[in-house]
């Protein structure tokens, strides 16, 4: 895995969606500093001893946060998650309306606590 990796998927992207993603990234490390960076699935990806914890993408319409687990969204509280486009697996956000970092931090330590890391 490559912090490269990273850097090259966000180069490709326009520049609104790819401050907001950047902001994520930066968001993501705040909260796991030691996470390794690359790409699963051909998109970023965080992961700690190996087992994947938080990912992004930019699609067509739209952001993703990827939780990297069908069940972590659903644990949350929805209110937290209100404004924002969610399925199984994936939290939608637009560029003008970036995720919250108390809302990743959140993400993140229900993922890590699913995954034992």
């Amino acid at each position: 895995m490559s912090t490269d990796e990273v850097d090259a998927y966000l180069h490709g992207l326009e520049e609104r969606r790819r401050e907001a993603l950047e902001r994520l990234r930066r968001s993501i490390i705040d909260v796991v500093p030691d996470a390794e960076q690359g790409l699963s699935y051909g998109v970023p990806a965080f992961r700690l001893g190996g087992t994947p914890i938080a990912g992004f993408a930019a699609a067509r319409h739209h952001l993703s946060y990827l939780p990297h687990s069908g069940s972590v969204l659903g644990s949350l509280d929805p209110a937290h998650l209100a404004g924002f486009g969610v399925s199984k697996g994936a939290l939608r956000f637009d560029a003008d309306r970036p995720l919250p970092d108390s809302l990743v931090a959140r993400l993140i330590a229900a993922r890590r606590a699913e995954a034992g890391v």
